[in-house]
């Protein structure tokens, strides 16, 4: 289902400023460095409308800029249905935002839909906790959850979409 020979991969979370913003960037820069940006088209979204056009929580942001990872040009924006024929893989950081997509999605959409961490290689927890209500060790731990997936997912991707 790749369009225009790229691979589209879109990370959902509820407001969009914690977990899929992490996600979005922290994928970005292993594709990046991976010398994949041309082929691998990355977003993210919300299941809800909380925070539309908003930067990503600031203490997100801080974390991630300890880590090397650039947030600055993201902004929240909500999920809508034809997300789910533009992108080849939607994937929750937890459960109930997962049922919530499950309800969106057309039934004609081919995209994959399923939670991040299925592509975990360390981790075996199946949800990205929200760290927005809990202290600064949350991001932290968002953070190594996030890497790991995303080294998971990028091994996927190439494996499954990017052979030959």
């Amino acid at each position: 289902m790749e369009n225009n020979g790229k691979v589209r991969i879109l990370f959902c979370c509820m407001g969009n400023i914690c977990r899929s913003p992490t996600a979005e960037a922290v994928f970005r820069h292993y594709v990046a460095q991976a010398g994949l940006a041309e082929r691998i088209h990355i977003d993210s979204a919300g299941t809800h409308d909380y925070h539309i056009g908003e930067a990503p929580d600031v203490r997100t942001q801080r974390a991630a800029k300890q880590r090397g990872y650039d947030m600055s040009d993201l902004r929240g924006r909500q999920v809508e249905a034809g997300d789910f024929k533009r992108f080849d893989y939607v994937l929750a950081m937890d459960e109930a935002n997962l049922d919530i997509l499950q309800r969106l999605r057309p039934r004609d959409a081919q995209s994959h839909l399923g939670l991040f961490l299925e592509f975990a290689e360390c981790y075996r927890e199946r949800e990205v906790p929200d760290p927005y209500f809990g202290g600064a060790d949350g991001f932290e731990h968002v953070l190594d959850m996030v890497e790991d997936a995303a080294n998971g997912l990028l091994r996927h991707v190439r494996q499954h979409h990017l052979q030959g």
